[in-house]
C-alpha cells in the first residue's frame, strides 16, 4: 500500500508498506527497522516478534522518543512488560499494533510534530 502525505519537511516518512517490506522516503526495506522523524535505524536486528529482548527496548529508550509504536507484524500482539522496562523507566509510552497500523499512525504523529519512533518488525 502506498501512503501519501503532502509534506515531510525533511523528515523520515513511511511512503508505503506491504507483506515483507516497508518503504521510507521511497526506499524499500525488507528487514526490521526503527523510524523516527530525524533518524532511520536500519540495523535493528530483530528477526521476528518472538526474538524481541530487553536489549531491543533499551536501544529504543536511548533514542528518547515520546512514544514507541511497535509494529508486531501481520498479527496484533502484546509483549511481556519485563521486555519494555527500559521504556517504562524512561517515561516513554509504548503502543503495540500491527506493522501496517504502526506505519499509518507514525505518519500522523510525525506530521503533528511529535517525536515518535516506529519500531517495525518486517
Amino acid at each position: 500500500m502506498k501512503l501519501h502525505l503532502t509534506q515531510s519537511a525533511g523528515n523520515q516518512l513511511i511512503t508505503g508498506y506491504g507483506e515483507g517490506w516497508v518503504e521510507v522516503n521511497e526506499t524499500r526495506y525488507e528487514h526490521s527497522l526503527i523510524v523516527l522523524p530525524g533518524l532511520l535505524v536500519t540495523d535493528w536486528t530483530v528477526a521476528n516478534f518472538d526474538a524481541l529482548a530487553e536489549a531491543h527496548f533499551e536501544r529504543l529508550a536511548a533514542l528518547a522518543p515520546e512514544v514507541v509504536l511497535l509494529g508486531t507484524g501481520d498479527l496484533h500482539r502484546f509483549i511481556h512488560p519485563r521486555l519494555s522496562r527500559a521504556l517504562t523507566m524512561a517515561n516513554v509510552g509504548l503502543e503495540c499494533m500491527t506493522t501496517a497500523a504502526a506505519c499509518r499512525t507514525y505518519n500522523i504523529l510525525m506530521a503533528e510534530g511529535r517525536h515518535v519512533a516506529a519500531a517495525l518488525l518486517i
